[in-house]
């Protein structure tokens, strides 16, 4: 046997003198040999004919030089040399150092069989084996000796002469010889005392290898008292012969079987490595228990039974069962008091243990049900799951994650783990008991940390996992340090299994680089808010891109605005090869703005962007020089994907050409084709027009073709036509470069008003960057950064005296942003509203209210930018809203505060934000506020209105949808619709969708402003105004940015005029008839959409052509919010009622703007800047995602555009960008702003 400690070998080198031997002791490196034996070690000698060195591992240091190291080759050690396995090591005797061997582990003959019995997991399981199979075997034995032995052929010692025995009931005398012996064959006995013997022997070994001093605790043991009653007597019967038919209860070794076998299973979890189950193992032994219970007592009264009614071993076993089941026929009883004290002990015994054992198992069974249990490996081979490791798991992050994930087709057969190291809540408990997700979902409590916990959840098997951070801690940094260890756990324990981060602070998005797509929230968050200040409504439109909806949302309500929005929220962003798609592939070879119209045109899906095939860049309409491939990837948005979509192709009739030269596409006043999309069983069925694309008719002069003027929209004029789209790309005519060539026109002849202003900013990259991982972005910034001092707005410098916004003199209205620290997410909010493709007139101040003072490392990151200042404040004090230039500002961003987060009830920790909003809501009604939320549930609580009716009408038609099982409930709500509240949890969902479009994180970031890739196209809105309702229809307003301005359009921002209930009296319907008459419209001005940088636009009232809306929209108000007849006298009464509330309020109103003036006089503030508006809150606003070619424009409708990139092209000449802005608009004003005018 080898020893396992580690060998020091030690060269002695003997050293002759002149004072005699000394011996130095000069230590060499260690060389580990494990499992090496004595001998072993002592023949590795170097040989004299190797230089001294011939062991190859032991080299004399001393003596040994460079030169020889690189001059000859070490030798393989002795014992793997030829030479020395003939002739045996002859170099030992040459040599003067002596090896010496230290063993860590004792290396005796005990030490090695007790590592071999005992220590050893492999051949201890082995010998625990054996022995298991040997009481199996001894209880075998036991009853074939039953089934052999017939007490009515005699009785007796071997040896002996037999006698008969009969049983007498009447006589209370026992005869004990049929108990005392048996009949045992000679065969039977030789194979019993074979198993006695080695059974002996190796208890005997056990106990002497695992003595450690007390004798006694050895032999008094349960299992060596009955290993001896087993074996001992078998033994004796070898040297004394009468004994051989004694009888000798063998059956006891059941027990012993039962104690081997729990041995055995602890060892072979401790071999293969796995972790034992508690509940595995107690419900083994609790069934081993009983079945020893059973097979003991049925032996025992048959044995006992033989000097009574002689039962069978079956009889016995059916008294036993019968018995112990409380049954008790009686129909089989034992007759002598032996056997009757047997049934007392074995009854008592069983209600003894078997509760004991009971009480053991429902006890695990029950911490089972809190830890989870196990995946098993068999499931995880053979099914596909996901694994979702969260902090703590609430219902709301629960429902979010399994709707959002099982919308999917393809992933109804995946199961989701749910790693979690908390105790499952009450609410998440009830809906994992649902039929639907309790065969799909399975909790387990655990850590990512553990390993153990990781091998349950089958980490190594999971198609992904989901790593979450608890955004609702207090402080975030310590959860994302959370976040970031359980993605180091995971990767470093399956490698690969792909991760889905989501991370809270963009400073520590760096760590977690490696996993395969990161979500980082306060990034997405505040580049969200900042693109809402220019495109209205961007979370909104965000959000329904990136949620699965089915499209059927609000299709039963009678809003007409409510059907198209909900219909329009179906859209989504899908993916295709181009080479295999049916809607874009006749277009290969054409350019990428000629497939996007054409594809509009005839199919209703928008392509927003592609990527190469030898490039894994996403380009956001990368331009009409850019030529689709059949290689390309195609990314658009539509109801449904490709694959899911039924094509029925109709001929339309053709028109009559008029002339007999050319044929022109685009003649007399025909409108677009209706497209007719109708979603039913996953599949969508689109009704196609002919759209055959024909050349344009040269027109004389401008060049282009012209569209004839529809006699409904003018009188004899005639307004210039709209281009087609080129197939290929002509300089002539391109103006994806008109913003540089107007930008460097306004760096050339800046105007009088801004001055030199305007010319002092130079574009470049921000020099500062507050965390590793920022993506680098070209932004307007100032040539020399501003000193600190003049970052404060509320308090002058040597620098400047201003101590107000009005001292600035700001030509735009101002973007403030409230937040409780400077966090380096705020950096976010900065650089898409400084962005190099922003015109530099239209760049907004932006003023940071700030509760903490920023430190020194954030100041030096935005001093670079112009026009950006900060103030200590509150948003919940009025003179910090004063000082910052409320006033002045077109656009409030208030965020989420961290601080929030600690309300003892999870919904209130949006208590103040709201409250506070709402107060400003009230005190300036005209101005835009976009609000940050924890909850979204929490958005009905914005702007709020107690007797609003028809907000109490939303409220139902939420909660129907919500039973409908649609995953965006909370779309109606007004504030929602209208992009004016927001919720960073409503983005998780980005995260989810990864998992099956692994392009959503990257196109939602090019969208944001977060990433520039060049070449890629950016979002931005333009606004329609009265002179621009010629186009009419969308479809047409796709083909003019198309062919004029190489943008693509994707959605629109609507705003309509709406009636409440504070303004709308409940009376009989031709009184309303009457004041509809009247037309109420002209005499209020209506707002437009919130968070526009064009503030709200007032909706003009035409009595004449009042809006379909309103009338639809009361009776459905007040047939869901009120029930029951009404009548006049009561309903003149709440006339009355509604009339004097509209006073009260004017008094409100007033009331609140004479606070508003004090407190500016008492700051010392002009109060010119303080307007009193009306309270807007007369209409409602909504988004269209890709609406149909043929939805008519409306007056201030705001386009979502895809603009391209305008560095793609600069390298185009000045003359080209001069002929490029001479063709795009006839009718277009010279100043070009960022959103374009028709």
């Amino acid at each position: 046997m080898r020893s396992q400690g580690p060998c020091l070998f030690i060269c002695v080198r003997r050293e002759l003198t002149d004072r005699g031997f000394q011996v130095a002791w000069e230590p060499t490196f260690p060389v580990p040999c494990p499992m090496m034996s004595r001998s072993s070690c002592l023949s590795r000698q170097p040989g004299a004919e190797d230089g001294g060195h011939g062991d190859g591992a032991l080299l004399d240091t001393a003596s040994l030089k460079m030169s020889d190291l690189d001059a000859e080759l070490v030798p393989l050690p002795p014992r793997y040399r030829f030479r020395d396995l003939l002739l045996g090591d002859q170099s030992f005797q040459n040599d003067d150092r002596v090896q010496v061997e230290f063993y860590v582990n004792e290396n005796t003959f005990k030490e090695r069989l007790k590592l071999f019995f005992i220590k050893n997991q492999r051949s201890s399981l082995r010998i625990r084996l054996f022995n298991f199979s040997l009481k199996l075997l001894t209880c075998l034995l036991y009853i074939v000796r039953v089934l052999l032995d017939d007490p009515a052929l005699g009785i007796g010692c071997w040896g002996c002469p037999k006698q008969n025995y009969t049983f007498n009931e009447s006589s209370s005398e026992i005869n004990w010889a049929p108990i005392l012996w048996v009949e045992r064959k000679t065969a039977l006995w030789a194979i019993q005392v074979i198993v006695a013997i080695i059974s002996f022997l190796e208890t005997m070994l056990l106990i002497y290898l695992s003595y450690k001093g007390n004798i006694w605790e050895q032999i008094f043991r349960v299992a060596f008292i009955l290993e001896m009653i087993n074996t001992l007597p078998f033994i004796i019967t070898i040297f004394w012969p009468p004994l051989r038919n004694l009888f000798i209860p063998v059956f006891l070794n059941c027990w012993l079987a039962k104690h081997a076998l729990e041995n055995m299973i602890n060892d072979f979890h401790r071999a293969i490595l796995r972790t034992q189950s508690a509940m595995f193992n107690q419900v083994l032994i609790l069934f081993c228990t009983l079945l020893c219970l059973v097979f003991t007592g049925t032996c025992g009264i048959q044995h006992l039974e033989r000097a009574g009614d002689n039962l069978s071993l079956l009889t016995s076993f059916y008294f036993c069962i019968v018995t112990f089941s409380t049954v008790g026929y009686g129909d089989v009883t034992p007759k002598i008091w032996p056997s009757q004290l047997l049934v007392v002990i074995m009854i008592c015994v069983a209600l003894v243990v078997l509760p004991l054992q009971f009480e053991e198992l429902v006890y695990l069974w029950m911490e089972r049900q809190k830890s989870g249990g196990n995946y098993s490996r068999h499931r995880a081979q053979t099914e596909k799951h996901v694994i979702l490791c969260v902090s703590s798991l609430k219902i709301d992050l629960l429902m979010d994650f399994l709707n959002e994930f099982y919308a999917h087709p393809r992933l109804q057969d995946y199961y989701v783990v749910i790693l979690c190291p908390t105790e499952m809540d009450i609410q998440v408990r009830r809906v994992l008991q649902i039929p639907l997700w309790s065969q799909r979902v399975i909790y387990l409590q655990g850590s990512a940390l553990k390993d153990q916990d990781l091998m349950r959840a089958k980490m190594d098997n999971g198609e992904a996992c989901f790593i979450l951070s608890s955004r609702n801690e207090v402080d975030r940094t310590a959860a994302d340090h959370q976040t970031i260890l359980r993605a180091w756990a995971v990767k470093d324990f399956a490698p690969n299994c792909p991760l889905y981060v989501q991370i809270l602070k963009p400073e520590n998005k760096f760590h977690v680089k490696f996993a395969e797509h990161v979500v980082c929230e306060e990034e997405c968050k505040y580049a969200m808010l900042a693109l809402s200040c220019i495109c209205p409504a961007t979370p909104t439109l965000i959000t329904l891109l990136v949620h699965t909806s089915r499209g059927q949302e609000g299709q039963d309500s009678p809003e007409q605005w409510q059907r198209m929005y909900g219909r329009c929220s179906g859209n989504e962003v899908y993916h295709i090869r181009m080479g295999d798609s049916k809607f874009f592939r006749e277009y290969e070879g054409k350019s990428f703005t000629y497939a996007a119209f054409h594809a509009h045109k005839k199919y209703g899906v928008c392509l927003i962007g592609l990527k190469r095939e030898e490039n894994k860049s996403i380009l956001l309409n990368p331009g009409p020089r850019h030529i689709l491939a059949a290689s390309d990837t195609c990314f658009y948005i539509n109801i449904t994907k490709e694959e899911n979509s039924a094509f029925i192709f109709k001929q339309e009739e053709k028109q009559k050409k008029k002339g007999s030269a050319g044929q022109g596409l685009y003649e007399g006043s025909s409108r677009l084709p209706v497209h007719s999309i109708i979603a039913s069983m996953g599949t969508v069925a689109m009704d196609l027009q002919n759209t055959e694309c024909r050349p344009a008719q040269s027109g004389g002069g401008s060049g282009g073709s012209k569209l004839a003027l529809p006699t409904e929209n003018g009188s004899g004029s005639r307004r210039p036509s709209i281009a087609p789209v080129l197939e290929v790309a002509d300089s002539s005519t391109l103006l994806p470069c008109d913003l540089l060539s107007d930008q460097s026109e306004d760096e050339m002849t800046p105007s009088d008003e801004e001055g030199l202003s305007v010319a002092e900013y130079v574009k470049g990259y921000p020099p500062n960057s507050p965390y590793i991982g920022s993506s680098p972005t070209l932004c307007h910034l100032l040539p020399v950064k501003a000193p600190f001092c003049c970052l404060r707005l509320d308090k002058g410098c040597k620098h400047n005296s201003y101590e107000d916004a009005k001292a600035y003199g700001f030509k735009n209205k101002l973007i403030i942003v409230s937040a409780e620290t400077a966090g380096n997410g705020l950096y976010n909010f900065i650089v898409p509203l400084r962005a190099y493709y922003r015109p530099r007139r239209e760049l907004n101040p932006i003023v940071l209210l700030l509760d903490n003072k920023p430190d020194h490392h954030f100041l030096e990151a935005i001093c670079c930018f112009p026009m950006v200042y900060y103030m200590e404040g509150s948003v919940d004090n009025l003179d910090s809203l004063l000082q910052c230039g409320i006033i002045y500002a077109d656009n409030l961003v208030v965020v989420d505060k961290e601080s929030t987060m600690s309300a003892e009830e999870d919904y209130m920790a949006d208590a103040k934000t709201i409250v506070s909003v709402q107060t400003m809501f009230r005190l300036f009604p005209s101005l835009s506020i976009t609000t940050e939320l924890t909850h979204p549930s929490n958005m009905r609580f914005m702007q709020f209105r107690a007797k609003d009716s028809y907000s109490l009408a939303l409220s139902r038609l939420e909660k129907r949808e919500r039973e409908n099982g649609s995953n965006l409930a909370f779309m109606f709500r007004l504030p929602f619709a209208a992009g004016r509240v927001f919720s960073i949890s409503m983005l998780d969902t980005l995260l989810y969708q990864s998992f099956v479009k692994d392009y959503m994180i990257p196109i939602t970031r090019l969208l944001l402003g977060l990433d520039t890739t060049p070449g890629s196209g950016y979002l931005c809105a333009m606004k329609i105004t009265e002179d621009d309702l010629w186009i009419r229809t969308y479809g047409r307003l796709f083909q003019k940015l198309c062919s004029s301005s190489a943008e693509i359009p994707i959605g629109i921002y609507r705003t309509e005029c709406h009636v409440f209930s504070s303004e709308v009296s409940v009376s009989m319907g031709d009184r309303e008839d009457a004041r509809e008459a009247k037309g109420p419209w002209g005499s209020r001005a209506g707002t437009g959409g919130g968070g526009s940088t064009h503030g709200r636009h007032a909706v003009g009232g035409d009595s004449a052509e009042p809006p379909l809306l309103r009338r639809k929209s009361l009776p459905w108000a007040r047939r869901l919010s009120r029930k029951g007849a009404r009548h006049t006298g009561k309903a003149a009464a709440e006339w009355i009622s509604q009339q004097r509330l509209s006073l009260y309020q004017r008094s409100e109103r007033q009331e609140l703007s004479e606070l508003v003036k004090n407190r500016m006089k008492h700051l010392g503030l002009p109060t010119t800047g303080y307007d009193e508006m009306n309270d807007h809150q007369n209409t409602l606003s909504y988004v269209l995602i890709n609406p149909p070619p043929d939805t008519r424009l409306e007056p201030n409708d705001i386009v979502y555009l895809i603009r391209s990139d305008p560095l793609a092209h600069v390298a185009s000449s000045s003359r080209s960008r001069k002929s490029s802005c001479g063709n795009k608009l006839a009718s277009c004003s010279p100043e070009t702003r960022d959103e374009t005018q028709f």
